[in-house]
């Protein structure tokens, strides 16, 4: 694991099942995983490309679109299997200069630097997970002016890990209340709830609800 002074590096029987699951799940999952995330892609392409952080990189799909793209991109996973993946596809891409994989427990640890734009795609987790302080963290690690995009589902997907029908998709606006931001510093530029026709793993359609929400760290 990755860490960086003043970080909890301690380890409990939680931390160790959530990195099992989360192993088993990418380890069960043959194919590249290389499809971006389509709000991503529609935030980033206006974009100057510049420094990104991929929060939970997964199958490395969006860290390698924003790497073609011009962005240098950290990429994070609890999972080796998922980092070790992205880091062999950025080398078979000629992207190795441009992607940064690292392993994290990011309630534990969390990458250092600054970014222009950070990305948590669909950051959930079975396993308790202090997701708010994250998220701020990350808000934190934004340079003035830069982007964070927090994507969440809204809807369950019929290939989807959770299957609760009694499951609450926080809404953009529960989400931006939940970070306990200053507004004046961290203004939404976008708070949607859009509608899109998805593609699952094993090529399965479905229409699901995004929830997306957009903040901007304020230029000094």
């Amino acid at each position: 694991m990755d860490t960086s002074p003043g970080q909890d590096t301690s380890r409990n029987a939680a931390d160790d099942e959530a990195e099992r699951f989360w192993e088993r799940h990418y380890g069960s999952r043959r194919g590249r995983g290389e499809r971006v995330n389509p709000l991503l892609a529609e935030t980033a392409a206006p974009l100057r490309p510049g420094t990104a952080l991929d929060l939970g990189c997964g199958g490395g799909g969006d860290a390698l679109w924003l790497a073609r793209h011009g962005w240098r991109v950290t990429a994070v996973d609890i999972s080796a299997t998922a980092v070790g993946r992205v880091r062999e596809r950025a080398r078979e891409l000629g992207l190795e200069s441009r992607v940064d994989a690292q392993r994290h427990d990011l309630s534990r640890s969390f990458p250092g630097g600054t970014f222009d734009l950070v990305s948590a795609q669909y950051f959930h987790t079975p396993f308790a997970l202090p997701r708010a302080r994250i998220l701020r963290t990350a808000a934190r690690a934004l340079r003035p002016g830069g982007l964070l995009l927090i994507v969440d589902h809204g809807s369950t997907a019929p290939w989807s890990w959770n299957q609760d029908p009694d499951a609450h998709y926080p809404t953009p606006a529960e989400i931006a209340a939940g970070l306990h931001l200053d507004p004046g510093q961290w203004p939404v530029l976008r708070a949607a709830m859009p509608r899109r026709r998805a593609t699952g793993p094993a090529g399965e359609t479905a229409t699901v609800t995004d929830n997306v929400l957009l903040l901007r760290r304020a230029p000094r």
